[in-house]
């Protein structure tokens, strides 16, 4: 164990943030902070990291454990270009390195002794050289900064002249270079294009040290943690798994909690109901068996109501007025910004009903392009033309269309006035707004926060053409996911900007990838686009993009997934094609040592399965012995059988039988999990 956190507690203006929260980390191990927004996520980061006091409990870091933390944000001052900034962290092997070029040009001009002693300090720094991995200091550097999106001409900038979001990318590559024991990272991915998004990932998941990171980027944390641990009403709570099994395991314990809680309400009603019964008939001996359990129920341990968030959309996304099957057609698209050209000749279009992701890396124009569909910016060439009866519904990052003076119920009733009480409350207790929530100021509310109104208005709109940008950022995961679902049952068109790739594969029907210039169609979601986007990128512009296989080659990500691609009907715009002859042949070719690799692939599929299969008998048997073994505890405990020797022989040698069989279901289920996880 290299992390303990037991017991903490926190509370701000009498409010209880944090109460008896406690988890720790093994060495090596990978786990993710989760909730919603304001749960006490970064507060806890900053008790962790001692930047914060708790008012109860205690952090221990096992002895010699180096960490490192990444806030959100970060203001580096420094006169640094971005590649000196991020040497100063080899600033011991460099200067190690330095004394190693001295040292060899001294012993030029020495003899004897002196050649001898210089030789002997010589060969130890060379020593300590290799074991800092001196000799892959500078690829270090570059590759890091290149992972993190920094191209070659711009590891000479100055650090006064970044902005935020690269200054922190910056402060991330320092921590990864340095290498520490435990890497803390809050919201790592929030200034990340997703090729810099999945470097990280396989940064991150090759790393020999322990990482906790706070992120509501899902996919991100499916890829990367091995454990989850929950922030939700002051309580912390671990979970073994990556996002998508906390989320299982969390709906399953929601429904224990609500049953138990029903079935306990329900007893309590009925004793109540029982001692009234009793107390009505005004007899002695009926009084003396009400009051018996009425001090019964009095010693019951009364279950907490559980507090859940009810993140099921209550409204119909359905647009007032339909539009054309043509909604928007881009010609000849041309836009710079002084001699930076973003792109030219962009041509694409967009059917009603289809809900379409613009992806690529940032500072190709995803975002200009959206201001320009919209009004907001003006092309240098080109035209877009809309379809019939298209109403376009625009969602900036800036939230423009709100007003800081005006409560949410005000914002609401104002822009929508036809709207009764009921109808505006039920919207915001849509989008999480409830109780008194209502009468909160705009001002007043996080940047998330904003961001579930701004969208909220948005979905009461007559539009039926949405553009988003970015609309999941500065969102919680609950957030996010009312977002997908309503995005999901919409009716209407929807074109976006995101970097979340979970949202983009819950919501997208087609992807259009913005690169070098051009805008490249794929008809799918965004597992689909990691499936053709090597061999489109191959085809395209004779070069791969990055998948699992991420690694850095001559400043280019390269990826290594290859499959088939599919085709769009725009002219101009680069589609995935199959009909070519030389795929064909391809195909063919690959066809032999396909079946074999699809019969290696359900031979290894079928032994999964029954590992799988063993694996959940074994837990099963563990879980019954487990539990007979604590009921025999609890009999034992009770004086009458300790006065009974023949059945206190009967339960002892019982449960010596079942601590041997747990003894060996242990080890079978040892050795059924190590070879279940050589498997995945």
């Amino acid at each position: 164990m290299i992390l303990s956190v037991h017991n903490i507690c926190k509370s701000f203006d009498g409010k209880d943030i944090l109460r008896n929260a406690s988890f720790h980390m093994e060495k090596a191990e990978k786990a993710a902070i989760v909730g919603i927004n304001g749960a006490g996520k970064t507060t806890l980061l900053k008790i962790i990291i001692g930047e914060q006091s708790a008012d109860d409990g205690e952090v221990t870091f096992s002895k010699d454990i180096t960490w490192g933390y990444l806030a959100q944000n970060q203001n580096i001052d420094s006169a640094n270009t971005i590649y000196d900034e991020l040497a100063e962290v080899k600033k011991d092997v460099i200067k190690l390195e330095q004394n190693i070029r001295n040292a060899e040009e001294n012993m030029k001009h020495l003899s004897g002794a002196e050649l001898e002693q210089l030789m002997d300090q010589y060969v130890r720094m060379n020593d300590e050289y290799q074991r800092m991995s001196g000799y892959a200091w500078k690829s270090e550097i570059t590759g890091v900064a290149k992972g993190l999106g920094f191209l070659d001409e711009e590891l000479g900038k100055q650090i006064s002249t970044l902005s935020g979001g690269q200054k922190t990318r910056v402060a991330l590559g320092k921590l990864l270079l340095q290498k520490p024991d435990l890497i803390i990272l809050d919201e790592p991915t929030n200034h990340l294009d997703m090729n810099s998004i999945r470097w990280l990932e396989n940064y991150l998941l090759n790393y020999k040290g322990a990482v906790l990171i706070v992120s509501h980027d899902r996919y991100f944390l499916d890829k990367i943690a091995g454990k989850i641990i929950e922030v939700e009403n002051t309580k912390v709570t671990s979970f073994t798994g990556n996002y998508s099994d906390y989320a299982v395991k969390k709906e399953q314990l929601r429904n224990m909690e609500w049953n138990a809680y029903i079935k306990q309400q329900q007893e309590i009603k009925h004793q109540e109901e029982v001692i009234a019964k009793l107390k009505s008939f005004n007899r002695e001996k009926s009084i003396k068996r009400a009051e018996s359990r009425e001090k019964m129920l009095d010693k019951i341990e009364v279950l907490d109501k559980p507090v859940t968030i009810d993140d099921r959309m209550k409204i119909s996304l359905k647009p007032s007025c339909e539009s054309g099957n043509d909604v928007l057609e881009a010609t000849g698209l041309c836009k710079a910004f002084g001699n930076e050209k973003l792109f030219s000749n962009l041509e694409f279009n967009i059917k009603k009903g289809e809900h379409v992701a613009i992806i690529g890396d940032n500072g190709t124009g995803k975002t200009t392009l959206l201001k320009i569909i919209n009004g907001v910016e003006s092309l240098d060439s080109g035209k877009i033309d809309f379809g019939v009866k298209v109403h376009i519904g625009y969602y900036d990052q800036e939230h423009h269309v709100l007003h800081d003076e005006k409560t949410l119920f005000e914002e609401i009733s104002d822009a929508y006035p036809t709207l009764n009480n009921t109808e505006i409350r039920n919207t915001l207790a849509a989008f999480l707004f409830t109780g008194d929530d209502v009468f909160k100021r705009i001002k007043d509310l996080s940047g998330g926060e904003k961001g579930r109104v701004s969208l909220a208005k948005l979905m009461l709109s007559d539009a039926n053409f949405l553009i988003l940008d970015e609309p999941t950022n500065h969102l919680d995961i609950t957030s996010k996911e009312i977002l997908e679902t309503a995005i999901s049952g919409y009716e209407g068109t929807v074109l976006y900007v995101s970097h979340d790739r979970y949202f983009i594969n819950r919501t997208a029907t087609r992807i259009l990838d913005l690169t070098h210039g051009q805008m490249v169609n794929y008809i799918g979601n965004y597992d689909y686009y990691m499936e053709h986007v090597d061999e489109q990128m191959q085809r395209l512009f004779g070069e791969t993009n990055s998948n699992s296989g991420l690694s850095l080659n001559n400043g280019s990500y390269k990826y290594s997934d290859s499959n088939e691609t599919s085709s769009n009907d725009s002219a101009n715009t680069s589609d995935l094609s199959a009909s070519s002859s030389a795929k064909a042949a391809a195909s063919v070719s690959k066809s032999a040592s396909g079946s074999d690799d699809w019969k290696a692939q359900k031979e290894l599929q079928a032994k999964k399965r029954k590992l799988e299969t063993s694996l959940s008998k074994t837990e099963e048997e563990i879980s019954k012995l487990e539990s007979r073994d604590a009921e025999i505890n609890e009999l034992l405990s009770d004086p009458s059988v300790g006065t009974d020797l023949a059945k206190l022989r009967k339960l002892t040698d019982e449960q010596t039988e079942i601590q041997e069989k747990l003894s060996t279901l242990y080890d079978e289920w040892e050795q059924v999990s190590s070879e279940l996880s050589e498997l995945t």
